[in-house]
């Protein structure tokens, strides 16, 4: 028996009960995400997509939710701390039924509802869905695309193929990063179909030939289109002085090589929760380990490793974003769904036979409840709006304000003079300086996070603070406090000009 046709797995007849249960979490999802959708500040990231959806460029290299805010949103909405979002946030309920009509064709229904329950109540998706970037857009995607082209290549499914390869696409100009799947895919498809007479059968299908050619010709786009763009986003980070580079937050990673690449991945599991990522591994591991449905256990194991190690890599040369491993995360979810429908099944004496799943389920679910309750208080930000409009009452003509993320604080404060705030006093010392020669007439502020973490601090980070303890007033704390371990707090400074030394008498 082929592989293809061991794996294939009719999704249960049950009626009405399974459209029931997704329309509730559908519904779910959507309060979830759009409960205080607007009542954040914007983040730096989402000062730039306001920029890049008001002035769209053909270069862009993630155009897809630009044009959308510009076509969709734009004329409809102004492009406010609401409207940003909005688009972010459909994505992000749209995900639920997507994710489920997949995830069912590949593992059953009762999987596939399990893991829309957690991908609708995920802390870390319901951040994503209300800040105003193109995540959700890039899950909900990359949650199509992969499995279509597998059930297409599998079954020789033509409308499968073909929803795949349009997702693909889409996927790609929604964030390229997206295209990593695809090394993932071709890995599967190598390790499966590696015998002479598998792709034999494989190429006799009309729709795989059909695949294969638009497959090259995307594999060409994509070595010209994004190959460069990579190189130039090296290049570009390579042009920023070390004094300027940094993460935000004034947040340093210690330690070199390694170091890094560990940081990365521990905040990767902390973010989806280390239950959740457990589950998914061990769920992923049981599809591998029955023959049945061993290439499918197969695919997700490359569509979640690969990639992964190509940003870990990446990360050696060049800065790199937690974000950027967004596109993996559908196969934890998938796999969470397998686990726990398998414990369901097991015979272990306990009556109800649900308990021990329900138990395990619940587990999960209340690791990441204190961070999906707690970005209900502050979105999961710092507040530099509300300490924009608290400078606004203060500041003086001719003040000076050093800021992280210069950019939201400049566009809350359009008419001052914001500068960004870097690991660097001497920057400070010069600023004030220069303010002292004006006579006095101008003060310096500082708008900085609070350091709220023991390893949230390098040397360089502990030197301005001293210059700022040393030479600065604190007037103010802006934030809420959290039911988990991120505190947001912004700290605001005031530093006044010293007295010059008086002159020989």
């Amino acid at each position: 028996m082929r592989v293809d046709e061991q794996e294939r797995v009719a999704p249960e007849a049950e009626g009405l009960a399974p459209l029931i249960i997704l329309a509730g979490l559908t519904l779910l999802a959507f309060g979830l995400r759009f409960y205080r959708l607007g009542s954040w500040g914007m983040e730096s990231d989402e000062v730039f997509m306001l920029r890049d959806s008001l002035a769209l460029s053909l270069k862009n290299p993630r155009p897809l939710m630009y044009f959308l805010n510009h076509y969709v949103v734009y004329p409809f909405l102004p492009l406010d701390e609401f409207g940003i979002r909005l688009l972010p946030a459909i994505s992000g309920v749209l995900a639920i039924p997507v994710f489920y009509a997949m995830t069912r064709r590949l593992v059953g229904t009762r999987a596939a509802l399990i893991g829309a329950f957690f991908v609708a109540t995920s802390g870390l998706f319901v951040t994503y869905s209300q800040f105003g970037r193109y995540w959700t857009l890039v899950f909900l995607l990359s949650s199509v695309y992969p499995y279509a082209l597998y059930l297409g290549i599998r079954d020789g499914n033509g409308r499968m193929l073909a929803l795949g390869t349009v997702t693909a696409v889409l996927a790609a100009l929604a964030h390229p990063v997206s295209v990593l799947l695809l090394g993932g895919l071709g890995v599967w498809i190598i390790v499966t179909y590696a015998k002479r007479d598998r792709l034999t059968e494989l190429w006799s299908h009309k729709g795989v030939r059909w695949t294969a050619f638009i497959a090259a010709i995307l594999a060409l786009i994509i070595a010209m289109r994004f190959v460069p763009m990579l190189q130039s986003w090296i290049r570009a980070h390579d042009q920023v002085p070390m004094s300027e580079r940094g993460g935000e937050f004034l947040l340093h990673t210690p330690g070199g090589q390694g170091v890094r690449q560990i940081a990365l991945l521990m905040v990767y599991v902390q973010n989806l929760t280390p239950p959740l990522i457990l589950a998914g591994l061990l769920g992923i591991f049981m599809l591998w380990r029955q023959e049945r449905t061993r290439s499918l256990g197969l695919l997700m194991a490359c569509v979640l490793v690969l990639p992964a190690a190509f940003i870990l890599l990446v990360q050696i040369r060049t800065a790199v974003s937690i974000f950027y491993l967004i596109p993996t995360m559908p196969a934890l979810f998938i796999g969470t769904g397998v686990f726990l429908d398998r414990l369901f099944g097991l015979e272990t004496g306990l009556r109800p036979r649900w308990l021990l799943s329900a138990a395990v389920g619940f587990m999960i679910f209340t690791d990441g409840a204190p961070t999906l309750i707690s970005q209900y208080r502050d979105g999961k930000r710092y507040d530099f709006r509300g300490a924009a409009r608290w400078l606004d009452e203060r500041m003086a003509p001719g003040d000076v304000l050093f800021s992280d993320q210069p950019q939201v604080v400049a566009h809350y404060l359009p008419e001052r003079d914001v500068r960004r705030l870097v690991a660097d006093p001497v920057r400070l010392a010069r600023a004030e300086d220069t303010l002292q020669q004006t006579g006095g007439k101008g003060t310096l502020w500082i708008v900085t996070p609070a350091p709220s973490h023991a390893f949230r601090t390098n040397p360089k980070l502990g030197s301005m603070n001293d210059w700022i303890y040393t030479n600065c007033q604190l007037r103010s704390t802006i934030g809420v406090g959290r039911l988990d371990f991120r505190q947001n707090y912004l700290q605001i400074y005031r530093c006044p000009p010293t007295a010059p030394a008086p002159g020989p008498a």
